[in-house]
């Protein structure tokens, strides 16, 4: 090993200075990339997104709460109908069980 109060050597002081430049790149490169992330993008064209996207959920919305109220309409009056058709039914039986 060398002895550490031996100075340094041309060589490793080189390297020594590239990795001090290549820290401070990098530090450098990473503030850049946080304060880059902090500042928001084109803040008007994604809030004018983002309403879009609102009324198009909103519709889409709408629009299945009045196929529900059908289909729940549609349901009530099958069921009102296969009631009225079981009586029928049960009607024409005891007809023919007396008959």
């Amino acid at each position: 090993m060398s002895d550490p109060s031996e100075p340094a050597s041309p060589p490793l002081l080189d390297a020594i200075a590239r990795l001090n430049k290549a820290l401070e790149s990098l530090e450098n490169r990473v503030d850049k990339a946080a304060r880059a992330a902090k500042q928001p993008k084109n803040v008007p064209a994604e809030l004018q997104r983002m309403a879009d996207d609102r009324a198009r959920l909103a519709q889409e919305l709408d629009d299945s709460q009045a196929r529900t109220e059908r289909l729940s309409k549609t349901n009530s009056d099958v069921s009102r109908r296969l009631v009225k058709a079981m009586e029928t039914v049960r009607d024409v039986i005891d007809q023919r069980g007396k008959g």
